[in-house]
């Protein structure tokens, strides 16, 4: 594992071979907030790097519920029987192995490796919407990869930790836009209409720091999420789903 350190985030990798993946922690007056549980054999590298550090994990904050998201979630709950838990209420449900869409959601099927029913013990303290608020952290609704994925942007510098709705690995792309290096996220993305929306959304919050779950930390990352929006604006539009092109990007 390597931790890389800007600001109040620590970028905390975990580097198998072909699929690297990201956790971070959020430093904050009373400790720790840990966004994301990476992989199942990474509590042991969460638990040294918080002891690295020199502060209690508080809190899990999951962006999502994607096997890569929450696989050391029961290790660290097991752990850390005090700390945390919250996810949105959407992606609650994809937590306890639910798949069931909505009447008024994309009917493309979930895509990724959501937990079988009963796989994963754990649930959630704190189901989050819209605008709560985790610490410094604002929640940030970010639907598209999966239903109920979040986003969190630090109200004290700017930076953003984006889970999956965008990735750096391969290339800065949106959630569901194909990079040949890196095809992973856009493969387990559930709707690139909606990821692109969200990902307008970001645009619109201007971070100053980008993190996200699979690739390196990018400062003022403005620039490249727009290109990244632009080119997903038109591989939607060459698919024949150009209408995506026309939904502005919302406020916080």
């Amino acid at each position: 594992m390597r931790m890389t350190t800007r600001a109040h985030v620590h970028q905390l990798s975990f580097m198998p071979r072909f699929f690297p993946v990201n956790a971070y922690f959020v430093e904050e007056q009373d400790g720790l907030t840990l966004v994301d549980a990476a992989l199942p054999y990474s509590a042991k590298g969460i638990i040294d790097a918080a002891a690295r550090i020199g502060k209690p994990i508080r809190r899990i904050l999951l962006t999502h519920a994607h096997g890569d998201h929450i696989g050391a979630l029961d290790r660290l709950k097991s752990a850390l029987p005090d700390a945390e838990v919250l996810i949105s209420a959407r992606d609650a449900r994809l937590l306890a192995g639910d798949k069931t869409l909505d009447p008024g959601e994309s009917q493309s099927p979930v895509k990724g490796s959501v937990p079988k029913p009963g796989a994963v013990r754990t649930r959630a303290d704190t189901l989050l919407a819209d605008g709560d608020r985790v610490g410094s952290l604002l929640a940030v609704s970010t639907p598209g990869h999966t239903p109920g994925s979040m986003s969190f942007l630090d109200t004290r510098t700017g930076a953003l930790i984006a889970g999956d709705a965008f990735q750096i690995r391969g290339g800065m792309a949106v959630s569901g836009k194909m990079q040949p290096l890196f095809p992973f996220p856009a493969m387990a993305t559930w709707s690139p209409a909606e990821a692109l929306r969200s990902a307008k959304r970001l645009v619109g919050l201007q971070p100053t720091l980008l993190a996200v779950g699979h690739g390196r930390m990018v400062a003022d990352p403005l620039g490249s999420m727009n290109a990244s929006v632009r080119d997903a604006e038109r591989v939607l539009e060459s698919q024949g789903k150009g209408g995506a092109s026309h939904v502005t990007a919302n406020r916080p």
